[in-house]
């Protein structure tokens, strides 16, 4: 049995410990913002916060998550927009928007170990999420600007 909090929320797993939690968010939780993308970790869609920090959900088995603290697209926002998800509007980054919900997800990490990041600090730690319509400048502008810096 696995126990651990998905967007705040008390959950147990007693299911195959193997199973991604991508499966477990999309499929048992219905939370759908994560999206699957590769399945091998290389584009960054299904990024959620294990304990604060970016991970994949398509390659974390459940067992590696008794006593997590989960956090998806669909959490971030629980008590009103969370920064990044308001710089993300106001710069109208989304262009398919597909993987946005990894990309704010990555993006909100990185704030979180660095408030104010430099762009390199940008580029090392978005370079693992992919975006399909190169909206990356977009992107850089948004993160400036949930950091409060100008854009």
């Amino acid at each position: 049995m696995i126990q651990l909090r998905v967007n705040g929320v008390k959950r147990t797993f007693r299911g195959d410990p193997k199973m991604p939690l991508l499966w477990y968010l999309r499929d048992a939780l219905d939370l759908t913002g994560t999206k699957y993308g590769c399945g091998a970790a290389l584009c960054g869609a299904c990024t959620v916060l294990q304990n604060d920090e970016a991970v994949r959900a398509c390659v974390t088995p459940m067992s590696a998550l008794n006593g997590a603290r989960i956090t998806t697209i669909e959490g971030l926002g629980r008590h009103g927009l969370h920064p990044v998800q308001r710089a993300w509007m106001r710069i109208n980054v989304p262009q398919c928007g597909y993987c946005q919900a990894g990309q704010i997800m990555q993006a909100v990490a990185l704030l979180k170990s660095k408030p104010k990041p430099s762009d390199e600090d940008i580029e090392h730690a978005m370079s693992g999420n992919i975006c399909r319509c190169a909206t990356y400048p977009r992107i850089r502008a948004a993160i400036k600007a949930a950091a409060g810096e100008s854009v």
